[in-house]
């Protein structure tokens, strides 16, 4: 299957590990991935600033770089999330940019639903607990692919821990507006994950592991964040 990906700005500036795991674990499932080295941003930012000329600038980019029929991957439920859920506000309903929609897929959903893959030879020795990011969870209803692919890395244990389901306190321009909420919310999510023994908070959004990285390790918090495609990558 050609497959296009989407490269978000949070893994492109500072964690582009995560798109070299995501395509090496899309090749090892047969897909031949294709990269538009003119992309750019999916617009979200400006959008949640209220800069709505500017979004839409940069949405109607983003439907000009991914033109074909081929599926777009995308390691990010925020980002694949405000493409399926927003654009049409931004950018006007249409039948085209309903089937771009349609194509848009993140990571774990397209491994799993689509390719029906949750096997890829993994190896990831220790305790992990997975963190439900609210783009995933609210935006793309994704709660079970994730898991299912966890599961079968070797060596792995899965560990739910508690108020799993309540934000880490991100939340884009929020974390900046409200900080100290935000780093309460922070608190909140690291002392869960510490409660269950788990060495690794694991989850499908970089901004959020970004978020929880920083708590943790100003509170000196032995925890390792990790993206899911970075540990599908692992020990093969």
């Amino acid at each position: 299957m050609n497959v296009q990906i989407f490269i978000p700005c949070f893994i492109d500036q500072l964690y582009p590990n995560v798109g070299f795991s995501m395509v090496k674990v899309l090749e090892k499932a047969g897909c031949t991935v294709q990269y538009n080295a003119n992309q750019t941003c999916c617009g979200q930012p400006a959008f949640n600033a209220g800069f709505r000329n500017d979004a839409k600038a940069v949405c109607q980019k983003f439907v000009a770089d991914f033109e074909g029929t081929d599926p777009i991957v995308v390691p990010s439920a925020s980002c694949a999330g405000f493409i399926k859920n927003y654009y049409a506000e931004v950018l006007g309903p249409s039948a085209e940019l309903t089937a771009l929609q349609e194509r848009v897929f993140e990571f774990s959903t397209f491994l799993v639903q689509v390719l029906k893959t949750t096997r890829f030879g993994a190896v990831l020795n220790g305790r992990a607990t997975y963190h439900d990011s609210c783009a995933a969870l609210r935006e793309c209803g994704i709660k079970q692919e994730p898991r299912l692919l966890l599961q079968q890395v070797e060596g792995l244990e899965l560990v739910e821990m508690e108020d799993v389901e309540t934000c880490c306190g991100f939340g884009g321009s929020f974390a900046v507006k409200f900080e100290a909420i935000s780093a309460a919310m922070a608190d909140q999510k690291t002392h869960h994950a510490l409660q269950t023994g788990a060495q690794y908070v694991i989850s499908t959004d970089t901004s959020c592991l970004m978020h929880l990285e920083g708590y943790a390790k100003q509170q000196g918090r032995p925890l390792q964040m990790l993206h899911l495609a970075d540990v599908l990558a692992r020990g093969w």
